[in-house]
């Protein structure tokens, strides 16, 4: 089973269990992870899962999609060259591993 490590603003770090073909955001929720909220349900039209990849992960999630580019860019105050929605970020077994960081607003 792929874990997920989440990384708080303050540091804090939860490995969490996931199921393939979950997504990052619907891991982090059912788990209790502070900071990801996930109001739309994964529609892509709230930012409230927005996190920060690692960067050795960032070629194997892959870029995001148009829609989910036009949410980051009105919907996120601290866009990096990492972010994504976690709601878009399917688990996989390659990812296993994979770090993201919520941004302190989230936190």
């Amino acid at each position: 089973m792929p874990k997920v490590i989440y990384v708080s603003a303050s540091g804090e770090r939860r490995v969490v269990d996931a199921g393939v073909g979950d997504s990052v955001m619907i891991t982090a929720v059912r788990n209790g992870v502070p900071g990801i909220i996930g109001e739309c349900g994964g529609n892509r039209s709230c930012a409230t899962c927005h996190v920060w990849v690692s960067d050795e992960f960032l070629e194997l999630v892959g870029p995001a999609e148009d829609l989910e580019d036009d949410m980051l860019d009105l919907g996120v105050s601290d866009r990096r060259k990492g972010s994504r929605l976690s709601c878009q970020i399917p688990v996989s077994q390659q990812l296993d591993g994979m770090v993201v960081e919520i941004p302190p607003s989230q936190s």
